[in-house]
């Protein structure tokens, strides 16, 4: 009988992660006990994933809150300091800005309008337009922004992350001055030490500072790029992609682990005989229809991969072909003629009948699958496996 399923996602469970754990053991063992338990078997090209959050722990890559204030001091020289287009999150940034105000005297906080880069909004563009504000060119002082939007408090977590912030930064011992602005050359107005914590947007951003006069820029991802006194860093993207981990700690973002993959991938065909790719995902790429969010505030979906993830889908769209190539068909003829074209297909980037297939990187779509998956909170299943992904109508 053919087969009748097409993609499985399936939530492994494993151990609680710790550091120093033999973190691709655990992956290796907790599929293969998952097969055991459930009746299933593994194939070649199936997809194993493990979430960023265990790998990091699992290398036990942490940072106090002191080690971030030293490097942004000596950074940034510890004075006034502006701190430009942040995301509006607890968990991500609010923990960061801890260290970064006990890093500096005055915090000139430069907030993205009407929402932050991952879609978390301030106020709506419907408040916009009816206060007669243009989010491109308009500056606002926080003052400005109470009298014409009042207090807005974010859909999901309730919480004002403008009178949070601000809040924080004089709590660790910082002045703290709010403005609202979307044009990054607004901030050199108030100081020329910047420290921009934008994600995707990073680069263009730190290039237009220092054309406009920007005395030190710094990324997120240049602080804790290097270990001081000892914390865990992040040579590549720093403190980009780091959490909470207490009231004082961030867990960064994983080091290089693509030696790690690689060993998961072998220890599997070990076990098993099979070809298995293996990827550590960060954050997907999807957004909320509601609250408007998009994830990504990790700066990879993928951190590391096996290579046979590497390209893009190779596919063709069915509808175009049965409303197009083979319009007078149908049934088995029908069925026939299309597992015939996908068989011959070859390369059909570019051509009519791959229009309207999804044109992203393979680890981006899978990373957003498994992060759909897995969830971030009591799942327990930061391990994914994805199996028909690579599969077509014919197999």
């Amino acid at each position: 009988m053919e087969r009748k399923v097409g993609t499985v996602s399936r939530g492994i469970r494993c151990p609680i992660i710790r550091e120093g754990d033999d973190l691709a053991q655990i992956v290796v063992d907790s599929v293969l006990e998952a097969a055991m338990s459930e009746g299933f078997s593994l194939r070649d090209r199936d997809v194993v994933a493990v979430t960023e959050s265990v790998v990091a722990r699992a290398q036990g890559n942490y940072a106090h809150i002191d080690a971030i204030a030293k490097d942004v001091k000596e950074k940034l020289g510890g004075e006034t300091i502006g701190v430009i287009f942040p995301i509006l999150s607890r968990n991500r940034f609010a923990i960061c800005l801890r260290g970064i105000a006990k890093g500096a005297k005055k915090i000139v906080l430069m907030l993205s309008y009407p929402s932050d880069e991952v879609g978390n909004e301030l106020v709506s563009l419907d408040q916009l337009d009816a206060a007669g504000v243009n989010p491109y060119s308009d500056v606002l002082t926080e003052e400005k922004y109470r009298e014409l939007f009042g207090e807005n408090r974010h859909p999901f977590t309730m919480v004002d992350y403008v009178q949070y912030y601000g809040d924080l930064i004089r709590e660790c011992g910082a002045e703290a001055e709010i403005i609202f602005a979307n044009n990054p050359r607004v901030i050199l107005n108030y100081t020329k030490n910047v420290l921009t914590c934008d994600i995707h947007s990073r680069v263009r951003t730190k290039r237009i500072l220092r054309e406009n006069g920007a005395e030190r820029v710094c990324g997120l991802d240049d602080i804790l790029n290097a270990s001081v006194d000892g914390s865990g860093y992040n040579e590549k993207f720093g403190l980009l992609g780091s959490n909470k981990s207490t009231e004082d700690k961030i867990k960064l973002f994983p080091k290089e682990c693509t030696d790690m993959v690689l060993d998961v991938q072998k220890r599997f065909l070990d076990a098993t005989g099979k070809h298995i790719e293996v990827m550590v995902y960060g954050d997907g790429a999807f957004k909320d229809p509601v609250g408007k969010i998009w994830e990504l505030a990790d700066p990879s979906v993928s951190v590391a991969n096996t290579p046979g993830l590497e390209g893009t889908p190779n596919e063709l769209k069915l509808k175009y072909l049965a409303d197009n190539d083979f319009a007078d068909l149908s049934g088995d003829a029908l069925k026939q003629a299309i597992e015939q074209r996908i068989r011959e297909k070859g390369d059909v980037s570019g051509t009519m009948a791959s229009q309207g297939t999804t044109p992203r990187r393979l680890t981006d779509l899978i990373g957003s699958l498994c992060d759909l998956t897995s969830g971030s909170g009591d799942k327990g299943t930061p391990i994914i496996l994805v199996q028909g992904y690579f599969d077509n109508y014919t197999m």
